[in-house]
């Protein structure tokens, strides 16, 4: 029998007003808990970064308190050192291999305790955490150390810092120390908590060689008003930068009987590409995960060069082939396989072996009867995600199967779309064909991720690359010989000098380049190699450590794909590292000790991608489903039953979300009141997720004397506010009434801005409006539920209420928290863009410091920034006159409008309204 709705809407509001009385307590108690300092001290030198995290306590109550430390770190680092001090006693975590740890990890567990402190959270982060039982007054130091090589991806290398204080704190500072012999060519700061008091807090420094980040917020400007006492700070502080860098051998570094060999050359041609893509129809890929694909595939086609080759490989528990044979990437074929992706349905099972040895076959018999372009690369990408469940299903086998079919001819990227997947097969199936597997996360953003996945791989520069060096120079060199090299990525080997060393080393790097051997060379003086001595914030040894560092990646990647008589010896070496140099590796744990009398055993472990299957769930939404509180009604539990499971699943309290009230419990679709801050669980939204909430907003409209009224129902916000040079309060409201296809609303050559868009008519708004800058090179892409924005071929996707402050080398792009996006520069005009939420919703252009264009400046809006003429009033009414721009005459006529630039609901203005 169907539950009545007043039954379980009554049973859901109590749960909800029971779990946000006991968060609330919760969160006072935590409040005892004062962060008096909390520093980041971070060095990256020579692409190796070295970073502390210090947090001081104080316990305020007079009761014992909880402290928690919770630090999130990236999912490549290595932690090196936690430790704490209590009371003047210090408390080392001491790292040991995992077996070791095995018994103190199991008697925790037992015991109902947290054993692993560390766990995955989102697509590129870590989280680290730990809590102690501080007495009144005492006073707590936790440190934390973690080191990690940067990876250069797509033009850049990046440092990516999370600061959540959680509170106020007196003392906060972020330092951020970078040296790079090669020389920095640009340096970019982006955050999504910066506001414009904080800017203030934020200094940027940079030499040739060195730069210097320094943030150091007051306690006025950390916090979100003078009424609110919570912190604006919570999120990611990101640097990116590249280096200098010429077509040779690349740069050789020399520390303390070390070496580090970066190699990625400008300006090679890129090489053509024959690529094959295999992507999963199967019934599991139904819904948004098929539609994002269709959406990443299009654009992915739009990015193939006309030298290429490619085909399409659909699956389920079939596979089939779009053509017989690979096509070149001319506009008609290109065209035709965006209309054949568009139709890609989902249904069935899954064959992944047929699909595989399908893509081979197209290969092999292109390769077979010389249909590739001689020099060409050839690849297969392959995105699936679930497991093989027709055909073949045996994972091993379809692993050798494809292994034996390639026979090291061409390269296989894996791509898993979601946790259901099996990573640790599609891992080993791409590191055995000379590949790499990569995660796709199921989000909003699914099919830009698999864009930029595409982007790494789209233009290879070399094959077959190897380096040498002089064999009574080095020894214990890291990887020497690779297949690959694409555009925006890096080599990067390592070794130690022997003993007897020479003065000079130097090295030759050899590949191939459309089917011509190219040989590199480049060497490196022992004595140019001071700088790393005298430079202050160097840290000790850091080149060894980097060695050590990259040695122990490689190791466990070649674990994955290795035989078994092989992996033990691998494990052997790299367990050594882990342990001499004290980093916590898959195969290490670091034990974390406590005074006594506390939890004794807690162990600290590096998470492995393949292990969190089904139970890691990405970015940070809890596992807690509406239905499974349906399942909870109909077995008859009761609310006060329902509490423990709803605070087990939902995990600590978050941030301040909005808690709703409900207006009618009579009503199946419940109403709810205006929101009411307070403090919900990290899973609050996800359980409301799939509930028909239907939500009466409520706005105050108090306008105080002297000001405007509400606008009028009547008044319309236009689909463009010109601000007009030189006049104070003129504008010129502009209303679309015509338009085909997308639309150049702004250009100006000089300023190197354009700005186009899609308008409409029939929902009279723009369907998306785009921003391009050619120096720097960057896009903007906004829609009404986003904006995108590609730099370097990297896209990033914000959504409009979320902040964010981004400072690259001659532009400043910020977005707050009313979805205001603008993109300024001390000599460009200011573009702004907004999802207005007021009446007549939609996208919004709008201009500031409209004097910067230049007299080349066109566009549908662009042409009332040159030469207009302004006709006389006419003699029957003076609110309306005529516009002559560029030999075309426009009716103007004086008007009320809605002012969009405004916080909704915005005021009215009067200015000169024109239709085009």
């Amino acid at each position: 029998m169907k539950t009545p709705a007043p039954a379980w809407t009554c049973g859901l509001a109590l749960v909800l007003l029971l779990l946000l009385a006991v968060l609330q307590t919760t969160t006072a108690q935590k409040n005892d808990i004062d962060i008096y300092s909390l520093t980041v001290d971070s060095k990256v030198s020579s692409r190796f970064a070295h970073t502390v995290v210090t947090s001081r306590v104080v316990n305020r109550a007079d009761t014992m308190q909880e402290a928690t430390f919770q630090m999130e770190l990236p999912k490549r680092a290595f932690i090196t050192n936690f430790s704490m001090i209590i009371d003047g006693v210090t408390y080392p975590g001491n790292i040991k291999e995992k077996a070791a740890a095995q018994e103190q990890y199991s008697a925790a567990v037992a015991r109902g305790e947290s054993a692993g402190l560390v766990k995955a959270t989102g697509r590129k982060m870590e989280q680290f955490q730990v809590s102690v039982s501080v007495a009144p007054a005492a006073k707590v130091t936790f440190e934390l150390v973690y080191e990690e090589l940067l990876k250069r991806n797509l033009g850049v290398y990046e440092l990516l810092l999370k600061v959540q204080p959680q509170q106020l704190v007196k003392h906060l500072q972020m330092d951020i120390h970078i040296f790079e012999p090669q020389g920095i060519s640009f340096l970019e700061t982006d955050s999504t908590f910066m506001t414009s008091e904080l800017e203030n807090a934020l200094t940027t420094s940079q030499t040739q060689t060195k730069a210097h980040i320094l943030f150091k917020p007051t306690l006025s400007q950390q916090q979100k008003s003078s009424e609110q006492k919570d912190t604006v700070i919570n999120g990611d502080f990101i640097v990116r930068y590249d280096v200098n860098r010429t077509l040779s051998g690349g740069s050789i570094q020399i520390e303390n009987g070390y070496f580090v060999h970066y190699f990625a050359p400008e300006g090679l041609p890129t090489i053509p590409k024959n690529v094959i893509f295999v992507i999963d129809k199967s019934g599991s890929m139904r819904g948004k995960k098929i539609q994002q694909t269709r959406e990443a595939l299009i654009k992915i086609l739009d990015d193939l060069s006309p030298k290429d080759q490619f085909n399409l490989v659909p699956f389920s528990e079939e596979a089939t082939q779009w053509k017989p044979s690979l096509v070149p990437a001319s506009a008609e074929n290109v065209k035709k396989a965006k209309t054949y992706a568009a139709g890609i349905q989902a249904q069935g099972g899954t064959n992944i072996n047929s699909a595989m040895l399908m893509a081979v076959q197209l290969l092999e018999r292109a390769t077979r009867e010389e249909l590739l372009p001689s020099g060409s690369v050839s690849l297969i990408i392959l995105l699936t995600d679930g497991d093989p469940t027709v055909g073949e299903t045996n994972p091993e086998t379809i692993q050798r199967n494809v292994q034996d079919a390639i026979g090291g001819q061409y390269s296989l990227f894996c791509l898993g779309f979601g946790f259901d997947v099996s990573y640790a097969f599609l891992e080993r199936l791409a590191l055995d064909n000379g590949g790499l597997a990569r995660r796709i996360y199921e989000d909003s953003d699914s099919a830009l991720q698999l864009q930029d996945f595409y982007q790494e791989v789209a233009n290879p520069l070399l094959t077959a690359v190897a380096f040498e060096y002089p064999s009574n120079a080095v020894e214990d060199v890291t990887q020497d010989n690779f297949r690959l090299l694409f555009k925006g990525s890096e080599m990067v080997v390592a070794g130690k000098l022997r003993d007897q060393s020479p003065d000079v080393l130097s090295a030759k790097v050899s590949g191939q380049l459309l089917m011509q051997n190219i040989t590199f060379q480049t060497e490196s003086s022992m004595a140019e190699q001071e700088e790393f001595q005298s430079t202050k914030y160097i840290f000790h040894n850091f080149m060894e450590r980097l060695w050590a560092y990259l040695t122990i990646q490689q190791l466990l990647e070649q674990i994955v794909s290795a035989s078994d008589a092989e992996k033990q010896t691998l494990k052997t070496r790299a367990l050594g590292l882990s342990l001499n140099y004290s980093f916590v590796t898959p195969l290490t744990s670091m034990v974390v000790t406590k005074p006594e009398g506390q939890e004794q055993s807690q162990v600290a472990e590096k998470p492995v991608e393949n292990e969190n299957r089904n139970r890691n769930v990405p970015l940070g939404h809890s596992v807690f489903r509406y239905q499974d509180f349906m399942g909870m009604r109909r077995s008859g539990m009761t609310a006060a039953e329902m509490l423990p499971s709803f605070s087990s699943r939902l995990g600590p309290p978050g941030p301040l979300r909005p808690h709703y009230s409900f207006d009618s419990f009579s009503n199946p679709n419940l109403r709810l009141r205006a929101p009411v801050l307070t403090s919900a669980p990290s899973g609050f939204d996800e359980m409301l997720h799939g509930v028909d909430f239907k939500i009466k907003e409520t706005t105050s409209t108090h306008a105080p004397p002297g000001e405007l009224p509400s606008p009028s129902a009547l008044t319309e916000a236009p689909a463009a506010i010109l601000p007009l040079p030189g006049q104070s309060v003129d504008r010129l409201c502009v209303d679309i009434e015509h338009s085909q296809g997308p639309m150049n609303l702004l250009s100006d050559p000089d300023q190197g801005i354009e700005v186009t868009g899609h308008y409409e008519i029939e929902k009279a708004q723009f369907s998306w409006i785009e921003v391009t800058f050619r120096d720097p090179q960057l896009q903007v892409h906004a829609t009404p539920t986003r904006v995108v924005v590609t730099r370097n071929r990297r896209n990033s996707a914000y959504k409009w209420k979320n902040t964010l402050f981004s400072v690259m080398p001659g532009l400043k792009m910020t977005k707050d928290e009313a979805g205001l996006l603008l993109l300024s520069s001390p000599d460009k005009v200011t573009i702004g863009l907004l999802f207005w939420d007021g009446p007549g919703q939609g996208l919004r252009l709008l201009l500031r410091d409209t004097d910067r264009f230049s007299s080349h400046v066109g566009g549908t809006l662009g042409q009332f920034y040159q030469d207009v003429l302004w006709g006389p009033p006419t003699e029957a009414d003076d609110s309306k006159r005529t516009l002559s721009v560029q030999g075309h005459d426009y009716s103007a006529t004086r008007e009320l409008k809605l002012d969009y630039q405004e916080k909704a609901p915005g005021t009215e203005i009067s200015c000169w309204s024109v239709e085009l």
